[in-house]
């Protein structure tokens, strides 16, 4: 069996983790994996394939590579609840990158996932009380719990998007010394932002299947203008970006500030809905000495 590991970028989801996976992958020595995503230990019908079939994920990392992967879904409490123990048990000594960015910013940018997946159907703000992970993805100590609880608070370490956006060459050095990668880091700007919701289309098995083959896709490239496609194409868009009511934000707030208060208390940061933009810059790099947390 192929060794553990080194790191992983655990979450949060919509928070630039694939612009952080690919920024790592760009980096000489060390090895990310393809698919950024495998989901191995939160996925039943993924882990059911096993250890060997995660083990070749890095079956083409050289000898010396720090090897990492990103998935999302090891952070999406109520959903995966097996994630942490599963982790535990095959890497014991991993690296943990948690990414947050605003709360409420987060939960607008999954909403305009969850509708493209066809999850969501009806507005954002009655599906704030239908579907419940749009908040509980955005309730950040509670999905870091189980993690530090196991592995301990040194081997998790917090990262905010709000920071690299400010200063993005500082944050991959945060995170190259965290991992134990000793050579000099460099942000690439080449390397394009991941996963931009405002781009994503709905999806549909039928239309997929009339346009996306091979022959009837290049028939359209040829027959049908840009133009024309584009007009189509945005039938299955979100023209908009989704708006929260005052009412809807203040239930969000009510919500999540409870839960920021306890991520406050560990890095010795006074943070909320409200003030979390700035709140979080320049955040430390470890948790605080008197950091506990209850299980």
């Amino acid at each position: 069996m192929a060794r553990p590991p080194h790191f992983i970028i655990i979450g949060a989801m919509k928070c630039a983790t694939s612009t952080m996976h690919e920024q790592l992958a760009a980096q000489p020595g060390i090895f990310m994996t393809e698919p950024k995503e495998p989901n191995f230990f939160s996925n039943d019908d993924i882990y059911a394939q096993g250890l060997d079939w995660y083990a070749q994920l890095y079956a083409e990392a050289q000898p010396g590579d720090l090897c990492g992967e990103s998935s999302t879904h090891y952070t999406k409490l109520p959903t995966y609840p097996a994630t942490v123990q599963r982790l535990y048990d095959y890497a014991p000594e991993a690296k943990l990158i948690y990414m947050m960015r605003d709360p409420v910013d987060r939960l607008i940018s999954q909403y305009v996932h969850e509708w493209t997946q066809r999850r969501v159907s009806s507005d954002i703000n009655q599906a704030i009380y239908e579907f419940e992970p749009l908040i509980a993805y955005s309730c950040y100590s509670r999905q870091l719990t189980p993690f530090l609880s196991t592995f301990g608070a040194s081997n998790v370490l917090p990262i905010f998007l709000e920071n690299v956006k400010q200063n993005p060459q500082a944050e991959l050095e945060k995170v190259a010394r965290f991992i134990g990668y000793t050579p000099p880091v460099i942000w690439s700007d080449t390397v394009m932002n991941q996963n931009v919701s405002a781009q994503r289309t709905r999806q549909s098995a039928w239309r997929d299947a009339l346009v996306e083959t091979p022959v009837l896709r290049e028939l359209r490239r040829t027959l049908v203008p840009k133009s024309m496609r584009n007009w189509v194409r945005s039938f299955w868009q979100m023209k908009h970006r989704p708006e929260l009511t005052a009412e809807s934000r203040a239930y969000i707030e009510s919500v999540v500030d409870q839960d920021l208060a306890i991520l406050g208390t560990w890095l010795g940061l006074n943070i909320t809905c409200a003030n979390f933009k700035t709140a979080v810059l320049a955040s430390p790099e470890t948790w605080v000495e008197t950091f506990e947390v209850s299980v």
